[in-house]
């Protein structure tokens, strides 16, 4: 196991026993998925992260919500869309937020990462949007300060 996959691992225990009910831990899943992707893998693997990182980066949805949408997804066979994998992929990665002291500020960075790897992988919003329109998985109007 590499050093990215040991950060990963560590931050899935912080996630797992955080006890949130919005349910952290997808976001974490999301951003390592997009951001570790690579020619092929399984479209279903990156499709999902993105589809996660877009509704809590640009929906606000918990990770609770985006689980539930991966759910109402999965339900029909489908083929999975393919996604251009940009070269960077966002400055934050799961060592930086495991570097980060457990609490509030760590969870700040877990968000932080999200919008980082996003933001590299945002010119697939379309093609994300018009996938969850397909499958009636219909955001919710953005939070508040997103």
């Amino acid at each position: 196991m590499d050093a990215k996959e040991e950060a990963f691992h560590a931050l899935c225990c912080y996630t797992l026993a955080h006890g949130s009910p919005s349910f952290i831990h997808q976001h974490v899943v999301d951003a390592f998925g997009a951001q570790d992707s690579r020619e092929g893998d399984k479209s279903i693997r990156l499709t999902f992260a993105l589809v996660g990182l877009y509704l809590h980066v640009e929906r606000g949805w918990t990770g609770r919500q985006v689980q539930l949408a991966h759910m109402k997804l999965v339900r029909r066979k489908h083929q999975w869309p393919t996604f251009r994998i940009p070269d960077d992929r966002g400055a934050i990665n799961a060592a930086t937020v495991l570097a980060v002291s457990p609490g509030s500020e760590r969870d700040q960075m877990i968000d932080a990462w999200c919008r980082s790897v996003w933001r590299a992988f945002s010119e697939h919003r379309a093609k994300i949007e018009k996938l969850l329109s397909e499958h009636g998985v219909a955001p919710v109007p953005e939070a508040p300060g997103r």
